[in-house]
């Protein structure tokens, strides 16, 4: 065995030493890869692409390199990390429609809206910097920030850039770091830049002040903002929340035209959404789709209707619920602040943190300026002092072993003064020179004042910061691409809505087995049925509507028109798709949408008129709509139009017959109802009378009674002799036509 001994060995538990490492990963992901720093709103990555493209000369007047180079830069001398991630983040800050305020110009294929990461190998790509960046940049050798060594110190880098402006906000960032995660979004320069003067001018601006300047985010593809702007206020006084931003479009000649998306939403995958909602015929209303975007419309998508009768705006309304077309973006105002430390900010805190940091970095670069000032003005009294002794200074650089210090020792000059002495050329002995160094001692006299004036003024210097940032609104602000419109949010049609209105008739057989048949012009009791089952009802509408089925039970079932199965077989039970009570059998239907009332009653006498909307459900085992005494049968149910114009037609087993008004009839929701039909009680008890049809005729109606083979019509005239009040027997029917099996009413 090995003596430890030998070796100097650290042991220490391995909880402590696993937390001990995760804890320094966590913080190094936080730090130095995932979150921005308020001061430039960039990430390390983000802040040496910069940078590193600075240092090749890159600006925005310079020529375009290829992007390997600035990658080559970035990865060898400040960011020891993969090539293609630092691309990757390099081609994001070139993006017009990811990057609000673009740091980077690019040259060539740089991707697209439909496919941001569709962009070229950097080896055929070019870069270089934009016009924008100078507002990171300009004052980076000005003493403004602190530098730092690189991974392998051999290289000094920046540890933030001086920005002029909170870019933090004007181009966003998203980032996920351990156990804390930023989404922050773009915004307006305008907007911004009159915040932040705004907050210079009165420091105890409240956050509603503020945000009367910025109201909202402004995202660089456009779209319309939707979320309430009290939601937004209330999303930056948290530091977090969300918006909605809904795409763009307006009605050209018919069509839809979808000019804006919503950020980093692809065109080709919302029409790719769309087109899969119509295979699956769940857009009946849209007949095509094209795509007619190009270079001078970047985003023109053609939504072509069926009809001029389609309402474009339920459309968009639907779409918007279902597609990419309206966006949720969820928003984490967390940063790394001036003490290095990340947490989340609202609005205010925010501005005015950045504040802070832009009045010490402009302060920094008054001094840094002052510093340098004060050194040359140093230097010019010695060149003045050689000068006014030219001849003795000569002398004594010829004779002198020790120039240096006998110049200090006779003149009384600092050793500065004496080394740029030493320096000067023999050409800058000119008689003129003098006159020079005298001119340049003014100005620089001039401007040392007025640099110790600002610096000692809190107020001038913050007259200093707010023309900067004026004058870079000025320079590089635009209008506000999002429009900020309060609406409701978007509600998808539902499946009827987007089914086909198409005809058709629903067939109902004796032993319960439906089907649909398209048209009205069917002869349902034509069809062919199962071996042993018969006709019996049905029912028109459309396909989109619902059809309402009712048993012996008096329990009311609904089922899509759309799912029955095609007439071309022979149905399916309707069992299988609903569940009623054992022993049960359905009776009839009525179409919810084609009729608004529907009379349920039993044989036994007893009934009402009901809503057919309030019989609706979803529920398999159905509703109790009619309460059925016991021993009773409901009877198939009757659609009604017009509960102040029909009539009620009934008659009794043992052929009476009566009519009256529907009004008569209550309107209930359920239960047993109002007696209808008079029948002896004795002889409804032993089934020898009961209440065997029923129907419903409108004004002008004529009564077919059917007995057998045979059926009897009553005109309007004829029916007088059997009105009646409600709940009394009624007058016998003509011999032959007693046994009435049912009534219908006729043209």
């Amino acid at each position: 065995m090995a003596d430890d001994s030998k070796f100097d060995i650290e042991q220490i538990p391995l909880r402590e030493f696993t937390e001990r490492a995760y804890l320094d990963y966590a913080m190094y992901v936080i730090l130095d890869r995932a979150l921005p720093h308020i001061g430039d709103g960039l990430k390390p990555v983000q802040r040496r692409i910069v940078y590193a493209m600075s240092e090749l000369g890159l600006s925005a007047t310079a020529k375009f390199k290829k992007s390997a180079r600035t990658v080559g830069d970035v990865i060898g001398k400040f960011h020891p990390h993969g090539d293609s991630a630092c691309y990757e983040a390099m081609v994001l800050l070139a993006q017009p429609f990811n990057t609000r305020y673009p740091v980077v110009d690019g040259q060539g294929n740089w991707g697209s809206s439909d496919d941001p990461k569709s962009f070229a190998a950097m080896r055929y790509t070019e870069a270089k910097l934009t016009p924008y960046a100078d507002v990171l940049l300009a004052e980076l050798g000005q003493g403004t920030v602190e530098w730092a060594p690189n991974f392998d110190g051999t290289l000094d880098e920046p540890t933030i850039l001086p920005a002029r402006l909170p870019n933090v906000l004007l181009n966003g960032t998203t980032g996920i770091a351990v156990g804390m995660v930023t989404d922050i979004p773009p915004h307006n320069l305008r907007e911004v830049g009159a915040a932040c003067i705004h907050l210079l001018e009165s420091p105890r601006a409240s956050l509603a002040e503020l945000c009367e300047f910025v109201q909202a985010p402004d995202f660089p593809g456009g779209g319309e903002i939707i979320t309430p702007l009290d939601e937004i206020r209330s999303m930056y006084e948290r530091g977090n929340g969300s918006v909605k931003l809904r795409a763009c479009y307006e009605i050209e000649r018919g069509n839809i035209i979808v000019t804006a998306l919503p950020y980093q939403s692809s065109g080709s995958k919302i029409l790719e959404q769309i087109a899969a909602q119509m295979q699956a015929k769940k857009l009946p209303m849209l007949e095509d789709l094209r795509d007619e975007s190009d270079h001078e419309t970047p985003v023109r998508l053609v939504l072509v209707p069926r009809s001029n009768r389609v309402d474009g705006e339920a459309v968009m309304q639907h779409l918007f619920a279902t597609t990419d077309l309206e966006r949720n973006y969820r928003i984490n105002l967390n940063v790394i602040g001036v003490d290095g430390l990340p947490a989340v900010k609202d609005l205010r805190s925010l501005l005015r943190e950045w504040l802070e940091f832009r009045t010490d970095t402009v302060r920094r670069r008054l001094q840094f300026r002052l510093d340098k000032i004060v050194q040359r003005l140093h230097v010019l009294e010695g060149y003045l002092v050689a000068f006014l002794n030219i001849d003795e200074v000569i002398h004594i650089i010829r004779t002198e072993d020790k120039p240096k210090a006998a110049l200090v020792a006779r003149f009384g000059i600092s050793e500065i003064q004496a080394d740029a002495i030493l320096d000067l050329r023999l050409r800058h002995l000119a008689r003129l020179e003098e006159e020079r160094i005298r001119g340049e001692q003014a100005e620089l006299d001039k401007e040392r004042k007025q640099l110790e004036l600002t610096l000692s003024s809190k107020r001038r210097l913050r007259t200093l910061i707010r023309d900067e940032i004026r004058r870079d609104m000025e320079t590089f602000g635009d209008e506000r691409r999002c429009v900020l419109v309060e609406r409701e949010a978007a509600q998808a049609l539902s499946e009827t809505e987007l089914l086909p209105a198409e005809a058709v008739t629903v067939v109902l057989s004796a032993k319960g087995w439906v089907r649909a048949a398209k048209g009205h012009e069917v002869e349902a009791r034509e069809l062919s049925f199962r071996s042993g089952d018969d006709y019996q009802a049905d029912v028109l509408g459309k396909s989109n509507q619902s059809v309402v089925f009712f048993d012996s039970a008096g329990r009311a079932y609904t089922v899509p028109a759309h799912s029955l199965p095609s007439a071309r077989g022979l149905g399916e039970p309707l069992a299988g798709r609903l569940s009623p009570p054992d022993g049960a059998t359905f009776t009839g239907m009525v179409m919810a949408g084609s009729t608004p009332y529907v009379l349920l009653a039993c044989d036994f006498g007893y009934g009402f008129i009901a809503e057919v909307s309030a019989l609706i459900t979803k529920n398999r085992a159905g509703k109790l709509a009619l309460s059925i005494p016991a021993g009773a049968r409901m009877l198939p149910p009757v659609a009604v139009n017009n509960p102040d114009e029909d009539w009620v037609a009934c008659a009794s087993a043992t052929g009476h017959l009566l009519l009256f008004p529907v009004g008569e009839l209550p309107i209930l929701g359920r239960g047993k109802g109002q007696k209808i039909l008079q029948i002896p009680s004795p002889k409804l008890k032993a089934r020898e009378d009961y209440m065997r049809a029923i129907t419903v005729l409108g004004p002008n109606d004529d009564l077919r009674a059917y007995a057998g083979n045979r059926h009897l019509t009553l005109k309007e005239s004829d029916q007088e002799h059997y009105v009646g009040d409600r709940a009394r027997r009624g007058l016998k029917l003509p011999r032959g036509f007693q046994r009435v099996e049912r009534l219908e009413p006729g043209p």
